[in-house]
Parts: structure tokens; C-alpha cells; sequence
């Protein structure tokens, strides 16, 4: 998995001044916790950048006061209006600690389905899986050279060395799906089974005419 360096700053106070003036500084509170020792710190907004603002997921390297420690993002506030960080929590991951995580998907290739005129349907952008943090991947390749109309890959479908998939074995991640141009193209059937009108009904046979002609 990707790294990305966090420097920060421990916080002895964590009053609701003390957040508020850090945030009016520029600064936001964090948390780290899941080691022997529970930190709080703040670290520079723009510091955040790489790691909040991307569809990537990466292991964070804290460097809080000189001390490193080895953790995920697994919480973040945002304000309601202004839509500025407010807060972060961070879990320190451990060699032989398995992580809760969510990746990203990443699909890969051309459906045989889609150029036979149908659609690609994403149902599932990240997927959350279980691991260690060796095994922690960057993203989740989804190969669809192989999707026909109608076919689909599912959660229960996916096969990954040390990792668990924890979303529903059934859900859907992604399909190709009919359109309504393929529909439109498709023959209809037309009855060959020949039916009598009202019309051809009421109106007498020809050999019945006849006879009618020669009685009178």
C-alpha cells in the first residue's frame, strides 16, 4: 500500500477552546489511538491535502514529535457548511493486527458485452476487506474481458492472497446490462397462426352462392 508522511504536534488540552483556537489557526485535532498509548495531536490543514482529497487509501506515516508511528485514516469530520476538515482519528497498525479498511476499485480491460452494444454498470466504487498490514493492497483490480450482456462480477467472485471481503457475498460490484437500443434492435416474432376477421366471417362462400343461384 502507498505512504504518506503526516507531521504533528501533540495537544495536552483537548477543551473546546483549545480545538476551536487550533482550527482558527489553521490546524486540526487528531486522535491517534490502537497502540499501547493513546495520542492526541494536531497537524497543518494543508498537510492533509494528499491524503483526504484522493480516491487512493494509504498507510500514514505519523511523525508525531519525532516518534513514528504506523497508522490508517479511519474517521473524519467535516463542517456542516464551510466543509473544512474539523477533526481526523487514526488507527496504529500493528505487524500481526488485521485492518478494517475500504479500497478502492479499480476495473480493468474492454466487456465483450459493452462493444456488442451494452451498458457497463459500477455498483460498488470501494469494497471493504479485512487484512494484515502486509497484505493491504493499494486497490481492488476488476478484470471484465470476459463480461457478456447480462453477466456480472459479485463480491463472492473476488480472490485476493490474505485478504477477507467483508461486504455481502451477493452484492453486485459490476455488470454489463441490456440497453434499450439493444432491445429496439432485437426481431420480433411475427404469428404465422392465420385468424378470422368479423368481416371474413360474415360474408358467405363463394360455392354457397351458387347453390343459392341455381334454386331460384
Amino acid at each position: 500500500m502507498k505512504s504518506i508522511e503526516i507531521i504533528g504536534t501533540k495537544r495536552a488540552a483537548q477543551t473546546k477552546q483549545e480545538t476551536k483556537k487550533l482550527r482558527a489557526e489553521g490546524m486540526v485535532p487528531c486522535v491517534l489511538y490502537g497502540g499501547k498509548e493513546q495520542y492526541h495531536f494536531s497537524t497543518p490543514a494543508m498537510n492533509l491535502k494528499g491524503l483526504v482529497y484522493t480516491p487512493d487509501v494509504f498507510a500514514v506515516d505519523l511523525n508525531i514529535d519525532g516518534t513514528h508511528h504506523k497508522a490508517i485514516m479511519k474517521e473524519i469530520q467535516f463542517h456542516a457548511v464551510s466543509d473544512a476538515i474539523q477533526h481526523i482519528d487514526f488507527l496504529e497498525m500493528g505487524d500481526e493486527k488485521k485492518v478494517v479498511i475500504s479500497i478502492p476499485v479499480k476495473v480493468s480491460g474492454t466487456a465483450p458485452g459493452v462493444r456488442a452494444g451494452g451498458q457497463l454498470i459500477h455498483k460498488l466504487r470501494r469494497l471493504k476487506i479485512s487484512a494484515l498490514p502486509k497484505h493491504l493492497p493499494d486497490n481492488v483490480e476488476i478484470k471484465i474481458g470476459t463480461l457478456e450482456i447480462g453477466d456480472s462480477i459479485r463480491v463472492r467472485d473476488m480472490k485476493l492472497e490474505g485478504v477477507e471481503f467483508l461486504d455481502s457475498p451477493s452484492n453486485v460490484i459490476t455488470a454489463v446490462r441490456t440497453t434499450r437500443a439493444v432491445v429496439a434492435e432485437a426481431p420480433v416474432a411475427v404469428a404465422t397462426t392465420a385468424v378470422a376477421t368479423p368481416a371474413a366471417a360474415a360474408a358467405p362462400a363463394k360455392d354457397d352462392k351458387k347453390k343459392d343461384d341455381k334454386k331460384k
